[in-house]
C-alpha cells in the first residue's frame, strides 16, 4: 500500500532566535577624545510563528522538514545603532491546526482562520546597549546587556478538520458514497472495510448559494478509543465538528445496538461529544420496501432520523434540510 499523502500528527524541533548583544562602545572622536556611551540594543531574536493557510489540509509538506530555526539578532553596534532583529520562520499550517508542548503536553495554540498567525516559539530579546545605563555618577559605563538566549524544544502540530458536519459509522456504512454524491468530492469508494484510509472534506451545497462542509472519517469500529481500527487514530476530527451525522445500513442486524456502539466509542474517546447535535440517516434503503422501513421505525434511537439512498437519491434533499436546520438551530423556510 502506498504511504498516505494524509498527515495530521507530526512532531518538530523548533528553536527561536537568540537575541543580540548590547554594544559597549565609547564615543571617541578627534576632537572629541572622551565623548560618551553611544553603544546600541542588540536586535531581538526571531519568533517561529504558525500561519494560518486555507489552501492546505494536510501537515504533510511539514513530515521531512522536522527541524525549523529562526534567525538570530544582531549584536549592537556603534552610534547608538541597534542591531537587525532576526528573521522570523513562519510555518503555514492548515486550519483546525493545535500546537502542543511535547514535554509537558501543554496546549500552545490553535489556529482556524485563513491568514491567522501565532508565536509558537517567542525570540528572545536584545540586550541594551551601554547608553542605557549612563547616569550622573558613571558617565561612561563598559558594559552591555547580553541579548537573551533562543528557545528551543519538541512541539507536537495536530490537525483538527474544521467540518460543520462528521459522518460516523462503521466500516462500509455509506459514508463515503454520500460524500461523494452529495458533494464535489472525490473519496476512494469499494466494498470492503476500510476503504477510506484518510478523511475526506466535501462543500455541500444547499440551495440559494448556501453550502456547509461535510467530513467523511473513517469507519469506527466497536472499542476504536483502545486504539483498534482506524479509529483512534481519527476520532480527534470529530471534536470540531458541529453536528454528527451517524450512519448506519438499513441491513444492520440491530440498528439500535450499532448507534450505541458507537455512541459510546465516542464517550470513551470524549465524553463532551455526547454534547453535539447528532442526527441519524438509515443508508441503503434502495435495499428495502417500505413495509420493512415502517417495521424499524419504533425501534429506531431517539434522535431526528431519515431513510436515504445515495444510489437512488431517496430522501437526499431531505437530509439536507435537517442537517441545515440543526446548523442553523432555527427552522428552514
Amino acid at each position: 500500500m502506498s504511504e498516505s499523502s494524509f498527515v495530521d500528527y507530526i512532531k518538530i524541533l523548533c528553536r527561536s532566535g537568540r537575541g543580540g548583544k548590547g554594544s559597549a562602545h565609547l564615543r571617541r572622536e578627534k576632537f572629541n577624545p572622551k565623548g560618551g556611551p553611544d553603544g546600541g540594543d542588540g536586535g531581538r531574536g526571531g519568533d517561529v510563528i504558525l500561519r494560518g493557510n486555507s489552501h492546505l489540509w494536510t501537515l504533510l509538506h511539514l513530515r521531512y522538514r522536522k527541524h525549523i530555526f529562526a534567525g538570530h539578532g544582531r549584536d549592537g553596534m556603534k552610534d547608538n545603532k541597534t542591531g537587525r532583529s532576526g528573521e522570523d520562520s513562519i510555518i503555514e499550517v492548515p486550519l483546525g491546526t493545535v500546537a502542543r508542548d511535547v514535554e509537558t503536553g501543554e496546549l500552545l495554540l490553535e489556529i482556524i482562520h485563513h491568514g491567522e498567525q501565532k508565536v509558537m516559539v517567542k525570540g528572545g530579546k536584545g540586550g541594551l546597549g551601554n547608553t542605557h545605563f549612563k547616569s550622573a555618577t558613571n558617565q561612561t559605563p563598559r558594559y552591555a546587556q547580553p541579548g537573551e538566549p533562543a528557545r528551543e524544544g519538541w512541539y507536537s502540530l495536530e490537525l483538527k478538520l474544521l467540518a460543520d458536519v462528521g459522518l460516523v459509522g462503521f466500516p462500509n456504512a455509506g459514508k463515503s458514497t454520500l460524500l461523494s454524491v452529495i458533494s464535489a468530492a472525490k473519496p476512494k469508494i469499494a466494498d470492503y472495510p476500510f476503504t477510506t484510509l484518510e478523511p475526506n472534506l466535501g462543500i455541500v451545497h444547499y440551495r440559494n448559494d448556501l453550502s456547509f462542509v461535510m467530513a467523511d472519517i473513517p469507519g469506527i469500529i466497536e472499542r476504536a478509543h483502545e486504539g483498534r481500527g482506524l479509529g483512534l487514530r481519527f476520532l480527534r476530527h470529530i471534536e470540531r465538528n458541529s453536528v454528527l451525522l451517524f450512519m448506519i445500513p438499513v441491513d444492520s442486524d440491530d440498528i439500535g445496538k450499532e448507534y450505541d456502539i458507537l455512541l459510546h466509542e465516542l464517550k470513551q474517546y470524549n465524553p463532551e461529544l455526547l454534547d453535539k447535535k447528532r442526527l441519524l440517516a438509515i443508508t441503503k434503503c434502495d435495499l428495502a420496501d417500505q413495509e420493512l422501513l415502517s417495521g424499524l421505525e419504533p425501534d429506531l434511537p431517539d434522535v431526528p432520523y431519515v431513510f436515504i439512498s445515495a444510489h437512488t437519491g431517496r430522501n437526499l434533499q431531505q437530509l439536507k434540510k435537517l442537517l441545515w436546520k440543526e446548523l442553523t438551530a432555527q427552522e428552514d423556510d
